[in-house]
């Protein structure tokens, strides 16, 4: 079967891998100051790092409408067999409801809720590419990916929670004790929605590379195939740092290094590293 991928760019897929799997990306919207932006398009996220580190309000996402993913599954679903869009978590956006209801126009366009969002969603959608080279079934290939949701383990680590205070996603007092304790929280993410794992103390670096350790050492359960490392603006010497790590204690076929985009962003703000993975 011919089938195309498309995909909210919450996804945080690299620009090289969308270009070589072929991955159509939908841009989210930000909100910055009442404007609207276009995902990694019309707004990066140092735009919102400056923007906020001038005394700015946080920005914010929204989903695009129900008439752009028409115009998208449009453009597509003639010159192929079938259609598998993955969408971010229904938890996080209405962006998968939106799909859906621009989905029932088609007879040939499944949408799959990711249950997760950055390269946890990225993960889902390079799983739907490879299966897309075997399937004989648009709606078995939709059933193997609904179940592959399941197995994608994704957290992130923030090195700062201001931004999550000012999201509401983390009171002011939470952030203050963290902070003196030198408290570095792991944020999961489960049955599709955001929730803070455990807390780890002391020098960020240091706190990266127990975190590594402990989401991968000895496990045997792990897909090796492939393991994203995603980062916001972070050091050379933490990213490093975290490399080291995976090779240590993971053995996976690729390591994909990707740059989070302005959802992450806007949630978790600079110096925030996470690990995502799946499981057999």
């Amino acid at each position: 079967m011919n089938i195309k991928i498309t995909s909210d760019s919450t996804c945080d897929l690299s620009p090289e891998l969308i270009s070589r799997f072929q991955i159509h990306m939908i841009p989210l919207i930000v909100m910055k100051d009442d404007q609207e932006f276009l995902d990694g398009i019309t707004i990066t996220p140092s735009d919102i790092f400056d923007h906020v580190a001038a005394g700015g309000a946080l920005c914010s996402t929204a989903a695009r409408s129900v008439g752009t993913f028409q115009e998208v599954f449009s453009r597509h679903a003639d010159a192929c067999d079938g259609i598998i869009h993955i969408s971010i978590s229904s938890e996080f956006s209405s962006s998968y409801q939106n799909a859906c209801l621009a989905a029932s126009e088609f007879d040939n366009v499944r949408v799959i809720d990711s249950r997760n969002l950055s390269t946890g969603q990225g993960l889902v959608v390079l799983k739907a590419r490879q299966l897309a080279e075997t399937a004989d079934s648009l709606d078995t290939l939709a059933q193997q990916l609904r179940e592959y949701t399941g197995k994608v383990e994704a957290s992130f680590i923030p090195d700062r929670l201001d931004y999550l205070v000012k999201g509401g996603r983390c009171s002011s007092a939470a952030a203050l004790g963290a902070n003196l304790l030198k408290l570095k929280p792991c944020i999961e993410v489960k049955d599709g929605k955001m929730g803070v794992g455990k807390k780890y103390r002391g020098d960020y670096t240091k706190c990266l590379t127990n975190y590594v350790k402990e989401r991968l050492d000895g496990r045997e359960d792990l897909d090796e195939s492939t393991v994203f490392l995603t980062y916001t603006q972070v050091s050379e010497a933490c990213r490093q740092a975290v490399l080291e790590a995976l090779k240590t204690y993971g053995h996976f076929e690729h390591i994909y290094e990707t740059v989070a985009g302005c959802t992450i962003s806007c949630h978790c703000g600079p110096n925030t590293l996470g690990i995502l993975f799946a499981r057999k």
